[in-house]
């Protein structure tokens, strides 16, 4: 089907990805809560940076389970349900940290909302893969996926007017957690399955359910096969090349994501100076996401098979995260910014295509599950690295992180290279061509 076409059947699937993009913002917006005012928590609670990366840890921990547990419970609940009770669940634990008197509060709470956050992106990853073509999926993938940047973005303003309207931080929690609440009831409204949606027009789930059918060479499972299990998903290269995309390049995002703001007060930067700066990064990330998303469409339209298009994207988003070494140099506060948005902005186009990959190469039944094994590779580097990060910033200085930290990508990239291809069980089972 023409691109033509496909604008005349309807639009309602870019409905759908505007409610995983709020989705997004949302979860982004309960977790940067804590980051962003890392520096007041800090100073109240006489925290060190190792202190404040246990909180980080204990988040990502609980990530990390989550992310294979929840995945394969989303498989199972379907997307609808799936996502309905992640995001209750954590929009009740984001509300609930204003009762955080301390140290092991804190991590307690940010234990729980990890385990509750951890299913957003298989669950989205797996809404992507029922609703769009293979040719806007990347973009697809690329508007919820930025939603993170948004978030992150606008945390900071919002959280400075919150905190000064209430005269402390603890309302800024609960205020920021209550708007899961409203995006349940959206997504309870206006999310079914295309093949049973009550207000897609014919002509576009025509077109969804005729493309899905293309991307399998032959005959597979029905939809009610049983679930292959973990064992036999983790015997696929296929399989190690999405946790290879998304475990090695997210721990240098959760890097900056989690580290920022602290890293601009560790250079002498006031909380007004850092909260204005703080958004740029994600700011960058966001951009990111589109082109990324943009450019491997772009390529599949001109001819490019989606594995081919997808790779390219990889290793050019590895070699701008690069950025970041003269980034850890940078004296000039615009440079330093400037450095860092577009390592961020290359990083988030690997990203996009790191998290296409499960939609790209498995039937939709499986997604979730592969997409949360990826999740849990990436939360237990991550976990690794906010470690690290802790230590030896107390130590020395966030230089020499922010100068190793760009290897990692680059083995992703390679990685991604060598194991997402075709191979002789490509269209079979639960695998699609790629």
């Amino acid at each position: 089907m023409t691109a033509q076409a496909a604008r005349a059947a309807g639009r309602y699937r870019w409905w759908i990805g505007g409610l995983l993009f709020a989705s997004t913002v949302i979860n982004y917006l309960d977790r940067q809560t804590l980051n962003v005012l890392g520096p007041t928590l800090k100073t109240e609670f006489h925290w060190s940076n190792a202190d404040f990366a246990l909180i980080i840890i204990s988040f990502r921990l609980a990530y990390s389970i989550g992310q294979t547990v929840g995945g394969r419970i989303l498989d199972r609940l379907g997307t609808r349900d799936g996502l309905t009770v992640t995001v209750l669940w954590y929009s009740s634990v984001a509300s609930l940290t204003a009762f955080a008197t301390g140290l092991g509060s804190f991590c307690a709470f940010r234990f729980l909302l990890g385990a509750g956050e951890a299913p957003n992106w298989p669950g989205a990853t797996k809404a992507v893969s029922e609703w769009f073509p293979r040719r806007q999926r990347g973009l697809a993938v690329a508007l919820f996926d930025s939603g993170s940047s948004v978030g992150a973005a606008i945390a900071p303003l919002l959280l400075v007017l919150l905190t000064a309207h209430f005269g402390g931080w603890r309302p800024a929690f609960v205020v920021v957690g209550l708007l899961g609440f409203a995006w349940v009831g959206m997504w309870r409204r206006h999310y079914h399955p295309p093949e049973t949606h009550p207000r897609v027009s014919a002509e576009e789930r025509e077109m969804i359910l005729a493309d899905r059918a293309a991307e399998h060479a032959e005959a597979t499972p029905g939809k009610d096969a049983p679930l292959p299990g973990w064992r036999e998903l983790l015997r696929l290269r296929q399989t190690w090349g999405a946790i290879a995309a998304k475990g090695l390049s997210d721990p240098v995002w959760f890097m900056i994501a989690d580290w920022f703001a602290i890293y601009l007060a560790s250079k002498g930067y006031s909380f007004a100076e850092t909260a204005a700066g703080y958004w740029v990064p994600f700011a960058g990330s966001g951009l990111g996401n589109l082109i990324g998303g943009s450019v491997s469409g772009w390529l599949i339209r001109r001819g490019w098979s989606v594995g081919r298009a997808r790779r390219a994207v990889v290793a050019a988003g590895a070699l701008g995260v690069l950025a970041l070494i003269p980034a850890a140099f940078a004296s000039s506060y615009p440079l330093l910014l400037a450095l860092f948005a577009f390592a961020t902005c290359s990083y988030a186009a690997l990203s996009t295509m790191a998290n296409a990959l499960p939609a790209d190469m498995f039937q939709s039944r499986t997604v979730a599950s592969v997409a949360g094994l990826a999740g849990t590779a990436a939360g237990l580097g991550t976990i690794g690295a906010t470690y690290l990060v802790g230590v030896v910033a107390d130590r020395f200085s966030f230089t020499p992180i922010f100068v190793v930290a760009p290897a990692v990508p680059l083995l992703a990239a390679l990685l991604v290279f060598v194991l997402v291809r075709n191979t002789p069980g490509s269209g079979r089972g639960v695998l699609k061509v790629i």
